[in-house]
């Protein structure tokens, strides 16, 4: 999902972009106010970078193209959606100057997608759903999230004239289904072993 450099129009970027900044002053305000700051940022730290390496990973898969997990859902799962935007713009800096993955100019519409549109969504389904299992929140609100992101970057690509619908159906949302599937899956395995382990975890003040 990392669109590069010069794929988006640049008035468009700057729109993302003021999205992406929106969120990043909303985070940083509650976090200024937050009992345990300290405690949250420690934590937020350790799965930032968690998150750069697992996303940065490259797994072969049946479509060729190989899979990146996102590991955001399971932040906004355990330290809530804000965390996840803060979590994925910090990523999407450090995989760009590490790895020359993403862009500048696209990162505003990268965090839309990966971190505002996925954490939120996540976070919303997984809520609504634990009011039936707890299970089925963890499976449902992760695989949501990677759904909805997808539709996001399809609108983005659309938006930004640089594709169309029928190719994307074709390409973009079936692999993302299927990893979608694998996320949700593996964060449900994580979660019910830190459930079993480390309860604490799940009943952390979110942000």
């Amino acid at each position: 999902m990392h669109l590069p450099d010069g794929l988006i129009p640049l008035w468009q970027s700057i729109a993302y972009w003021v999205v992406a900044i929106i969120f990043i002053g909303i985070y940083s305000f509650k976090l200024s106010r937050h009992g345990e700051k300290e405690g949250l940022i420690v934590k937020t730290a350790i799965l930032a970078a968690a998150t750069v390496v697992a996303s940065s990973l490259s797994i072969p898969s049946p479509f060729g193209v190989p899979i990146h997990f996102f590991l955001i859902p399971l932040v906004a799962i355990l330290l809530g959606p804000l965390s996840g935007v803060a979590v994925e713009f910090l990523c999407l800096i450090a995989q760009f100057f590490l790895l020359g993955m993403g862009g500048i100019t696209s990162l505003g519409a990268n965090t839309v997608t990966m971190g505002v549109v996925l954490s939120l969504s996540t976070y919303i389904f997984c809520k609504l759903a634990s009011n039936i299992d707890t299970r089925l929140g963890v499976f449902s609100g992760t695989f949501m999230g990677v759904v909805l992101a997808s539709i996001a970057q399809v609108l983005i690509l659309l938006a930004a004239g640089v594709a169309t619908l029928d190719m994307l159906l074709a390409t973009l949302v079936p692999f993302y289904l299927f990893v979608a599937v694998l996320e949700a899956t593996a964060n449900l395995l994580i979660v019910s072993f830190i459930s079993r382990s480390k309860p604490e975890l799940l009943k952390l003040n979110k942000l």
